[in-house]
């Protein structure tokens, strides 16, 4: 039993390396963020139209940006600018943000997808 816990964790810790793991949660927590506040009846959401779906697409587009990623690391730069710019228009359509909070998570997330770099191999020191 032990043997496999340590197999897991050995391959959580290459998954997470060779992918823009911390990103895709930030971004995910953002896009749910931004989602859990969206909520509402299906009544309020048909008669607002699409100002009542949109905090729905928003949430859920921020979320698919940062699970793509996972699967997908060399589409980082489109996934990650894409999450982005969902979280800034959630701002507008859906109460702020998610009130400042999923906005704030997703640009924070979106931003680390971008900058991820792959993790280059350490050099060893040349004996002689």
């Amino acid at each position: 039993m032990l043997s496999r816990a340590g197999d897991a964790s050995a391959w959580f810790r290459a998954f997470r390396r060779t992918r823009p793991f911390w990103g895709a949660v930030w971004l995910v927590a953002g896009g749910w963020t931004v989602l859990k506040f969206s909520l509402s009846s299906l009544q309020l959401i048909v008669s607002t139209g699409f100002g009542g779906v949109a905090g729905y697409l928003v949430g859920g587009g921020m979320i698919l940006c940062g699970l793509i990623p996972l699967a997908l690391p060399a589409q980082r730069y489109t996934f990650g600018l894409i999450g982005v710019v969902l979280a800034v228009v959630s701002l507008v359509v859906s109460n702020l943000g998610g009130f400042l909070l999923g906005m704030t998570l997703g640009v924070l997330g979106g931003s680390m997808m971008v900058g991820w770099g792959v993790k280059r191999p350490r050099r060893r020191a040349v004996e002689g």
